[in-house]
């Protein structure tokens, strides 16, 4: 049996990215794709990499059109999904690649975003303990942000295990231009990017950071601080997420290891590295899959986590379709491969 799926916002990075996927998915065809200002347009406009679906036009993002669809993906601007799920039946499938109802602290909304918060769903993050029991015929689901997916992925299970002070975690991690989504800006003229890196959004004003808090508290049972400086790299894709903390001094450095072997070793899309070998992000182009290393800073006292993965698959929208075969029940790894492109 085939199921029908609709992608909005399928002009800009993440949706065009859906639209890749689900191509390749055996059981899902492209149904209506949508979008807001590009409506009207041919998809091999926007998206001239998607030859089979080249001529198809892009539609508005209008609620009767999609609410016959089998699922349907949401790749809009944060703050713009709320008032369009508002008007979906509530038994379609639906998972929002925005922010909307990725929160459940209003005021962390309100701080980071602004405007009223519409509420929080389940957080889709297969990996991260119960969530994937969950996902099984859930309706409403929240998809990660990219750099949460890199850091919690990193950190989670030495977190839930508490061998690692968590107040706070130091992140600095690195991303592609692709991460700031379509919408031109200065900041992301090739002029601009070639050739150089800089941070921005610097002393905890990055929108993830609550997010990336309220994740790591989850697992760990306790409030969880985050300190974050993002930075952007001269490259399309992927992120390079390194997260430091101090190591608990009864702990010895073998365990942090075995912690992460034992979460991840059964994973399809989480590969914890051998040793020496450190993550880069062109092994994970294209690919729906986190690579992960660590080390310990014997002179400071402190545990490093480097982990790194495609910003618009696992940090996007291969994880929104991973989500969507649980949700659907077929097999969580349907139309994704964890094998990068490279070079």
């Amino acid at each position: 049996m085939t199921y029908t799926a609709a992608v909005v916002g399928a002009s800009g990075y993440a949706g065009g990215e859906i639209v890749r996927l689900l191509l390749g998915h055996p059981h899902l065809e492209v149904g209506p794709i949508a979008a807001h200002t590009r409506a009207g347009q041919r998809l091999g406009e926007v998206h001239p990499q998607i030859a089979p679906l080249a001529g198809r036009e892009l539609i508005a993002a209008d609620a009767d059109a999609l609410a016959g669809s089998d699922v349907i993906f949401i790749a809009l601007p944060h703050g713009q999904s709320a008032s369009l799920v508002a008007h979906l039946p509530p038994g379609v499938p639906v998972v929002d690649l925005g922010a909307d109802f990725r929160l459940t602290d209003a005021q962390a909304w309100g701080a980071y975003y602004g405007g009223d918060h519409a509420g929080s769903w389940l957080y889709g993050l297969p990996e991260l303990p119960g969530v994937r029991e969950q996902l099984a015929g859930a309706t409403r689901v929240a998809n990660p942000g990219c750099y949460p997916t890199a850091v919690i992925m990193g950190i989670a299970p030495l977190v839930a295990a508490g061998l690692i002070d968590t107040k706070p975690l130091v992140v600095v991690a690195a991303s592609g231009t692709s991460g700031a989504g379509r919408s031109p800006s200065d900041t992301l003229l090739a002029s601009s990017v070639m050739g150089s890196m800089s941070a921005y959004k610097v002393g905890g004003m990055h929108q993830h950071t609550p997010e990336m808090e309220q994740a790591l508290s989850f697992v760990s049972g306790d409030e969880v601080t985050v300190s974050f400086t993002p930075l952007l790299a001269p490259m399309s894709r992927g992120i390079l997420a390194t997260v430091s903390a101090a190591l608990n001094p009864s702990i010895e450095p073998e365990a942090l290891r075995e912690c992460l072997h034992a979460a991840y070793d059964r994973e399809q899309f989480v590969h914890v590295l051998p040793e020496g070998q450190w993550p880069q992000t062109s092994s994970t182009y294209g690919a729906n899959s986190v690579h992960i290393q660590i080390a310990v800073d014997k002179h400071t006292g402190r545990v490093i986590v480097v982990s790194a993965l495609d910003n618009l698959v696992k940090g996007a929208a291969g994880q929104a379709l991973q989500n969507a075969n649980l949700m659907l029940g077929f097999d969580e790894g349907c139309g994704l491969t964890d094998c990068g492109v490279a070079p």
